[in-house]
């Protein structure tokens, strides 16, 4: 990993992708949650790549799920994740695999060493299969978004492993995994690439000083598990510039806030554009950046992804080489906590045929940010 630049040329051929929900971690009460069940991606998924094309999406994210995968240390049963594999092939789909999207194993400690060998060995066992499948070198997501993670799992016990006050430590571990991981994929296949998908947030502190200092600590947080992964922090984790490879910015309505108040609103004095949020990503790392989740509910879907791509194409304007934007979920899912019905995807539950209705006014603006993107880049959607 001793390359610290990676090709600005995207891995798939099309800006738009589709990001299926692939959570597989136990909630507080002990649930084991597999949203890639719950949605029926798992049965339909080759309805569900196929239906893609309709809507000029060219590329996914999608998830394998390591604790139906692996059934003892070191023994893989892989008939989760070959027919979805086999669906992305026939359809001719690029897909980034995420290979641990806050679930693991139950007989694996996440805070012991085991996890990590475990983890590095797993990663490499899937990138065979990837590439074996495929015929193409693997496009992972090794840990997916490790600083909500850490949050989530380790500072509020939302999430497993449901700790409080174990933050930085659970941070600490998910980049020891990953970058074992990483380590273990390039020694199987070299030309494999990565995803970093990390959640892309702006804090504002209140009138007070502290408040205000408080805020500041908080947006810088939001980067260090990039910086552990490139070593330019905890260098004894063993991260390396190498380690860095196509940065993921993860972007909802909800991810600009009032320290230690609400959600600031789009339109308000304090919202941040999201353009400038893209280009202090990319100052700061140099990688092509992908827009690797966003989306809204109900009917703010369409004006949602109306903004974003607006800001993209800003973001565009400038230098920021931004390679694609994830429609994420992809399909309406039932809640983590209490399992209402999410609407928040361009398709809604399937049939037993696997057709799934589609949001129209979405795919209406879906067809127009093509239409413009096409019209910024010179050529025709």
């Amino acid at each position: 990993m001793s390359d610290p630049l990676r090709p600005a040329e995207a891995p798939f051929r099309s800006l738009f992708l589709a990001g299926f929900e692939c959570s597989a971690h136990r909630r507080a009460d002990g649930r084991r949650l597999d949203l890639i069940a719950a949605t029926g991606h798992d049965r339909h998924a080759r309805a569900d790549y196929r239906a893609l094309a309709a809507h000029g999406i060219g590329a996914a994210r999608d998830g394998f799920r390591w604790h139906r995968i692996e059934t003892a240390p070191g023994r893989y049963d892989w008939s989760s994740a070959r027919p979805m594999l086999e669906a992305a092939r026939e359809a001719g789909l690029p897909v980034i695999w995420d290979l641990c999207h806050y679930g693991w194993p139950d007989d694996l400690d996440i805070w012991s060493e085991a996890f990590v060998n475990r983890f590095a060995a797993f990663a490499a066992a899937a990138a065979r299969l990837v590439r074996d499948v495929s015929g193409a070198p693997p496009l992972l997501c090794t840990v997916n978004e490790i600083s909500y993670w850490a949050w989530a799992g380790g500072d509020v016990g939302r999430i497993g492993p449901c700790a409080t006050g174990a933050g930085p430590a659970l941070k600490r571990q998910l980049v020891r995994a990953a970058l074992a991981a990483t380590r273990a994929v390039l020694a199987v296949e070299p030309a494999a690439r990565f995803l970093h998908a990390e959640p892309a947030i702006h804090v504002v502190g209140g009138p007070d000083a502290a408040s205000r200092d408080a805020a500041a600590a908080y947006r810088e947080v939001q980067y260090e598990a990039l910086d552990m992964m490139t070593g330019r922090i905890a260098p004894e984790l063993g991260g390396d510039p190498g380690a860095l490879d196509l940065v993921g910015l993860n972007f909802y309505p909800d991810n600009q806030w009032v320290q230690g108040g609400g959600t600031i609103p789009l339109g308000h004095h304090a919202y941040r554009p999201f353009r400038a949020m893209l280009a202090e990503a990319y100052a700061r790392y140099r990688r092509p950046l992908l827009v690797s989740e966003t989306g809204a509910e109900g009917t703010a879907k369409a004006a949602w992804l109306h903004y974003v791509c607006a800001e993209v194409r800003a973001a565009q304007a400038e230098g920021v080489p931004v390679l694609g934007i994830c429609l994420y979920p992809v399909l309406d899912y039932p809640g983590w906590e209490n399992d209402r019905p999410c609407a928040v995807g361009l398709f809604s539950d399937a049939d037993v045929a696997g057709r799934r209705p589609v949001d129209q006014p979405l795919a209406a603006e879906l067809r127009e940010q093509a239409v413009r993107f096409a019209a910024a880049r010179g050529d025709e959607a």
